[in-house]
């Protein structure tokens, strides 16, 4: 079947508007301003909230259709990518097809669709990890690196304006909750303790570990467990779980024939007065000096590869993936003003710095 260009599939006028949203300004937000502005969800907030989702979603929605439509070395293609841009631009039409928000019954109405958009982009990253490996079998391996940094720079670029539309979506849906839980604020917990979220992502990542290898690492956790700052759980736990998944397989696997007990994983969380850093260490043999720039890349990763052609396994969580744990988790890190780095010693250990931002004053990074 040969693959439809956007224009054969969507109307003229459709593809049109789109190239017209795409050169609008986008606004960025800021953590704080996310808080403060949350904290009273009045309907008049709500409304506002509402309305200012309708004008900015169909903006970041329109750019990442277009770029999806011009990707080099004819990733724009692949089958895996025509059905991510096509969600994209379905998208597009359901928000610019929704009239006008002015009450709060429009806004109830509006705020079920932007929900229903959350859901339908739920597998984007696993469709771009399939459509980036259909592109991997085709390409020479001669292919440079350096040709290859555009498709890297346009799934940073995509991947963190995905980030961005997820949390404006999912803060705008949360504030609706008619029960919140004490100094959460929709998505963002004002009194977050980075001690527990740590320990429940690491317990996490630690019985996946124990599902797929039998047994697994032990994890300590240093830090002080009263210590809480504004910033959102889900994000942090994401993170720590890639990274604590990462530590628990490199150890696993250098021990598992060993005599030797496998070394603890050991993570300290200290608070800076600008940062939140969360050390994350592990004595699993570290990482070549040669192989450390390819960590953050998407087309790399040293597990077997659990991407089916079908996109139906993606839902289980597997121990190794498509090498995208390290680069999305870095901008999910850089999203509210953070970082991630990685020092390793070969035939040691690695070291994941995981710096969080906790001034909360960092507009989001608008690719």
């Amino acid at each position: 079947m040969a693959a439809k260009k956007a224009s054969e599939t969507f109307s003229k006028a459709l593809v049109d508007e789109v190239q017209r949203w795409g050169e609008k300004k986008q606004t960025g937000v800021s953590l704080r301003y996310m808080m403060e502005f949350g904290a009273k969800p009045t309907h008049k907030n709500l409304l506002i909230s509402s309305q200012f989702l309708h004008k900015e979603l169909p903006i970041r929605i329109a750019r990442r259709a277009i770029e999806l439509e011009s990707l080099p070395f004819g990733l724009s293609h692949k089958p895996a990518v025509l059905k991510v841009r096509d969600w994209y631009l379905d998208s597009f039409r359901d928000l610019r097809s929704f009239p006008e928000i002015k009450d709060s019954s429009d806004e109830l109405a509006f705020t079920q669709m932007i929900k229903m958009i959350k859901v339908r982009h739920n597998n984007v990253v696993p469709a771009m990890a399939l459509g980036v490996q259909q592109l991997k079998k085709d390409l020479n391996p001669k292919v440079a690196t350096k040709d290859l940094q555009e498709i890297h720079q346009f799934l940073d670029r995509f991947y963190m304006s995905r980030i961005g539309i997820r949390m404006l979506i999912g803060q705008h849906v949360a504030l609706h909750d008619p029960d919140p839980e004490p100094g959460v604020i929709g998505q963002i917990n004002t009194k977050m303790s980075p001690m527990l979220v740590a320990r429940n992502a690491s317990e996490d990542a630690r019985s996946i570990c124990l599902r797929e290898y039998g047994s697994a690492p032990e994890i300590s956790i240093y830090g002080d467990p009263s210590f809480t700052f504004p910033y959102v759980p889900s994000h942090l736990h994401l993170m720590v779980f890639e990274l604590v998944k990462n530590s628990l397989r490199a150890v696993q696997e250098r021990f598992m024939n060993s005599d030797k007990d496998a070394p603890p994983i050991r993570i300290i969380v200290a608070d800076g007065i600008e940062d939140v850093t969360i050390k994350i260490s592990d004595e699993g043999g570290g990482i070549r000096r040669s192989g450390l720039p390819k960590i953050f890349t998407y087309l790399y990763s040293t597990a077997k590869n659990p991407l089916d052609e079908d996109l139906g396994v993606v839902d289980g969580v597997t121990m190794a993936g498509y090498g995208y744990g390290l680069p999305i988790s870095r901008l999910y890190a850089r999203y509210f003003g953070g970082d991630l780095q990685i020092i390793s010693m070969e035939g040691y250990g690695t070291d994941a710095y995981l710096h969080l931002s906790r001034l909360g004053d960092s507009q989001e990074p608008l690719p």
